[in-house]
């Protein structure tokens, strides 16, 4: 075993193998580790401190892959359907963020619904969302709902623009609908759902932030691009995890988040409303289609050509 080493040289470069080792996910490490290590230790020169670079990239590349594909365990549809169901929670959460100084009740119980949602505690989720969601839509429409509001809703950070001012009732009923209606589906069978990594906390400035600014200002129905790149990087790995894995569950994650964006434009674009998209809307709104589609052809392609 490389527990008892014979010189500091030695040492060092365990240690740091073992750093990357932490690439790879627990249960492996620890099934794993040792014997993996060992192996390493033996292949490297005896002088040597640091990890060669072409097998440092190697180990964590072998990681990420072990990760995605330990990920890819229980119900697809279920799985799939909480991924999106999440990241329509935190995208919800995202657009009360800057406003959290005039409306910090909500904007906290928005939280506490996505902290819900995360670590699949389903039965909380329901009616806390409902509560957020009810608040929200009157908000959208100008109404008074719970506790006096004084409407428009100003920014405190991240934005300049009142909150839903771009929006309608329809299409925060939309978002928040959908919420809902995934997590009922989810709820009654199968226990709860797998816990979702911390790391979609910091998806939320990304959503909330309005900028930078590549639009035409005049436009009513602007985008921020850095939501814009978050949403398509985070749909390349999700092709990228199907293409892995041979699974349907993040293009199923992928579909619900789609499915509540093109409802909610579909309502902006009806003619009371008046909004028309521009061709920088149409490039977008395409993008998130070919990958979705991507996600969900990928997989199919790889078990098609694996039988040949």
């Amino acid at each position: 075993m490389t527990a008892t080493l014979e010189s500091p040289v030695t040492s060092v470069l365990e240690r740091r193998y073992r750093k990357l080792l932490l690439a790879y996910p627990r249960p492996y490490r620890q099934a794993h580790g040792d014997e993996l290590l060992d192996v390493l230790m033996e292949s490297t020169d005896a002088d040597r401190t640091v990890p060669p670079p072409r097998e440092a990239a190697g180990l964590v590349a072998g990681g990420i892959r072990t990760r995605v594909i330990h990920l890819a365990g229980g119900s697809v549809w279920r799985d799939g359907l909480h991924l999106g169901v999440t990241a329509v929670a935190v995208a919800n959460l995202a657009a009360l963020v800057p406003y959290a100084g005039s409306i910090p009740l909500w904007t906290a119980l928005s939280a506490l619904s996505v902290l819900a949602v995360l670590r699949g505690w389903l039965w909380a989720a329901i009616p806390l969302t409902v509560a957020v969601g009810v608040k929200a839509v009157a908000v959208a429409g100008g109404r008074q709902v719970a506790e006096l509001t004084q409407v428009p809703v100003y920014p405190g950070l991240l934005t300049d623009r009142p909150l839903f001012v771009d929006s309608d009732p329809g299409v925060v009923t939309a978002a928040y609908g959908l919420v809902v209606l995934g997590l009922l589906a989810l709820a009654p069978r199968g226990g709860a759902p797998r816990v979702r990594s911390w790391w979609w906390w910091a998806a939320i400035p990304f959503l909330a932030w309005d900028g930078p600014a590549w639009m035409l200002e005049e436009h009513n129905l602007p985008i921020s691009l850095s939501r814009m790149g978050l949403e398509l990087a985070l749909m390349v790995v999700a092709a990228a995890a199907g293409y892995l894995t041979r699974d349907l569950r993040w293009a199923l994650g992928c579909a619900f988040y789609l499915a509540v964006t093109v409802a909610g434009v579909s309502l902006l674009m009806l003619p009371e409303y008046g909004v028309i998209p521009s061709a920088q809307h149409l490039a977008y709104w395409a993008l998130l289609g070919l990958l979705t589609a991507a996600a969900a052809l990928l997989p199919l392609r790889q078990r098609r050509h694996a039988l040949d």
